[in-house]
């Protein structure tokens, strides 16, 4: 678990708390599975140290300037050691030797263990350090040889383009230097002073009242990560691993969190995603910036271009921007009032009006075939030659699906209805082209059509029988019980949205929790809410609910194949990610809002919520972690880090952008808790 959170508000920042101004000075640390995590911002630096203990050990920091960084992997031990941080981090600013700032931190730190032999340092993108950690594998181009002398180990470098660049340097306080090796002082234990720079620039951040008004909760985990990851320029999506913009990440955080955000942070998100569209009205999913920027180049043309390069991979956040833009420009008072300035202000030489106009037109070309011929063959399905395409955005996470249900059956309508209203508003005016209002007008009709004929092609029926041996069979093979679940299934059966289809148009019956999606942007018919809720409520695995949280896949009625690839490691198998409970819950307190509702379906939506709520305050200590895993032990379902042991496809980022969602949700004073299995 991810056991005790220290949070230690330096200075200016402990006044900051309190009064809401923007703080000058942040650090706190998080210990998760075998990771203790330490983030400083203070003025110029912001830094993010990560020290792996286990008998692998490894020392990272990650900078959000240029998405850089510094990292260190050292020999396996014979047996597991523990870092310690000793003190607090430090900022540094300091002059390379062509006398161009360098600028992060410095801090001292510990372990027990008779030597550590160094195996690989690596000072350059975070996109570098990430494709280490993950293949063993980095640039010859950006690796440096050592410098040892008596007292330490030292890595620096310019930048691939001669800019200011890098440096990991290492100081034994407390042991020797011997034939590259560090070894113990006495009693065992090695003690280090390690300085981290990046010569990249700085971000500017965005904090304190700045960021959030006073309607957001006084959660310190999750304004800690907020902070952190929140900048004028844009905001991250989570660290260590994603340490700048992802277009997804962004118009997900700004959307859940746009009750509690200040205007300014609000139009910092859409001004970012509208900044990076492709000519045709794609959103990006990700930069390559600084260094993995250069290295792009180099690729691609020879040349040292240090330019963004943007990943158009994703087919989901295409069709995000449209509802988001419309809930802040038409849907939120604040937002009103300020819309044609935002949609007036250029970027690039262009408004972002235009730009929002050229999404829209995209959302309409790739929309039409299906509303011309509703069939599956003309959904949206992932780009050719990528097995990846959303938010499940790991080989595994559709189960080899290719036409996602997210995106045709909740998303692309929710565009088209945002298209159609944006356009009734009159907003876009000043920038549609010749032939937009012809082509923009035709969005609600368009709409209509996927909204009723896109989710059929999803919906999973099993008789009670076929769910029960399912059940049965799965339970035993995964070893938890059964019979909470099978008590949960009526003689009606089981009814769910699959994951995805299939390249033939078949659905692929893994249950999941993106039907989230239709509760926040939807309106969907009474018998898909009866649906949805039971699924969130029904236990696993039957249904998606654990005592370890609300699961966002469960393949217990899929083939023996598919349910390997949905294991408690894989990153999108039967994991819990903190901001898709976050997404559930605001949707069913959207869904209750409505008056069309009968009694029986409100009472499903809140047996639902009550459920949801039991779990997300079940794992409060995790939350503003990216994702968990789980194990059953004890007579019960407990939390596991993901990331805590070597079974796992990766590990979790501590901060992640929208798991700090929960400081605009809060749960229902009337939600009532779960009723017993």
């Amino acid at each position: 678990m991810r056991g005790r959170a220290l949070r230690l508000a330096l200075g200016a920042f402990a006044t900051a708390a309190l009064t809401g101004a923007a703080p000058v000075r942040q650090h706190y640390a998080v210990q998760e599975g075998l990771n203790l995590n330490s983030f400083l911002r203070a003025g110029p630096v912001a830094a993010h140290i990560v020290l792996r203990s286990g008998k692998d050990p490894r020392l990272l920091v990650a900078f959000p300037a240029g998405n850089s960084g510094a990292a260190l992997w050292f020999e396996p031990l014979t047996q597991p050691a523990t870092w310690r941080m000793v003190g607090e981090p430090q900022p540094v600013t300091q002059a390379d030797s062509h006398g161009r700032p360098l600028r992060g931190v410095r801090f001292a730190v510990a372990i027990d263990a008779p030597r550590l032999v160094p195996r690989q340092a690596v000072v350059s993108s975070i996109r570098v350090i990430r494709d280490y950690q993950a293949l063993g594998t980095a640039p010859t181009e950006v690796l440096v040889p050592v410098r040892a002398d008596r007292d330490g180990l030292h890595w620096a470098r310019d930048r691939l383009d001669g800019a200011a660049g890098y440096v990991l340097a290492m100081t034994v306080t407390r042991g020797r230097i011997a034939d590259g090796a560090i070894e113990a002082g006495p009693g065992g234990r090695i003690r280090l002073e390690v300085t981290a720079l990046t010569g990249e620039a700085p971000l500017e951040p965005l904090g304190g009242a700045a960021l959030l008004n006073a309607g957001a909760h006084d959660d310190p985990g999750a304004r800690d990560a907020l902070n952190f990851l929140s900048y004028r320029e844009k905001l991250l999506a989570g660290s260590w691993r994603f340490l700048t913009y992802f277009g997804r990440d962004t118009l997900m955080s700004v959307r859940l969190l746009m009750p509690v955000l200040q205007p300014d942070a609000v139009e910092t998100g859409l001004t970012s995603v509208l900044t990076r569209l492709s000519p045709t009205g794609e959103v990006a999913h990700e930069e390559d910036i600084g260094e993995f920027a250069i290295l792009d180049h180099r690729k691609a043309d020879g040349s040292l271009s240090a330019a963004p390069v943007y990943n158009y991979n994703m087919v989901d956040s295409d069709f995000m921007l449209a509802p988001v833009a419309r809930d802040w420009l038409l849907d939120d008072p604040r937002g009103r009032v300020r819309a044609r300035a935002l949609l007036a202000r250029r970027v690039g030489g262009e408004a972002l009006g235009a730009r929002l106009v050229r999404n829209l037109r995209f959302v309409l070309r790739q929309a039409a075939p299906f509303a011309r011929d509703p069939v599956a063959a003309r959904l949206i399905a992932l780009k050719p030659g990528l097995d990846v395409g959303e938010w499940r955005d790991s080989n595994a996470g559709l189960g080899g699906g290719r036409i996602p249900y997210d995106v045709n059956a909740v998303l692309v309508p929710a565009a088209l209805e945002a298209a159609a209203a944006l356009q009734g508003s009159g907003l876009l005016r000043p920038y549609l082209a010749a032939g937009d209002r012809a082509i923009l007008s035709d969005a609600a009709r368009l709409a209509e059509t996927w909204r009723t004929k896109a989710p059929p092609f999803f919906a999973v029926a099993l008789s009670a029988e076929s769910a029960r041996q399912a059940v049965t069979r799965y339970a035993a093979a995964i070893d938890v019980p059964a019979t909470p679940a099978l008590r949960s299934i009526g003689a009606s059966g089981l009814r769910f949205a699959a994951i995805a289809l299939d390249a033939g148009g078949r659905p692929i019956p893994v249950q999941n929790s993106d039907p989230g999606f239709a509760l926040l942007f939807g309106q969907p018919p009474a018998e898909e809410l009866q649906t949805t809720a039971q699924t969130i409520a029904r236990p696993f695995p039957a249904g998606l609910r654990t005592g370890a949280g609300m699961l966002v896949a469960n393949p217990a009625f899929a083939d023996a194949a598919i349910q390997k690839r949905f294991s408690t490691n894989a990153y999108h198998g039967t994991v819990v990610w903190s901001w898709q409970q976050a997404l559930v819950a605001a949707g069913l307190a959207r869904q209750l809002e409505r008056r069309d509702l009968s009694t029986g379906v409100r009472a499903e939506l809140r047996r639902a919520q009550a459920c949801l709520w039991d779990g997300i305050e079940a794992t409060r200590a995790v939350q503003s972690s990216e994702l968990w895993s789980w194990r059953y032990a004890d007579g019960r379902y407990q939390v596991v880090p993901f990331g805590a042991t070597g079974a796992d496809v990766d590990e979790s980022n501590a901060a992640q952008l929208w798991s700090t969602v929960y400081l605009a949700l809060r749960r229902p004073t009337d939600a009532g808790h779960c009723p017993p299995d």
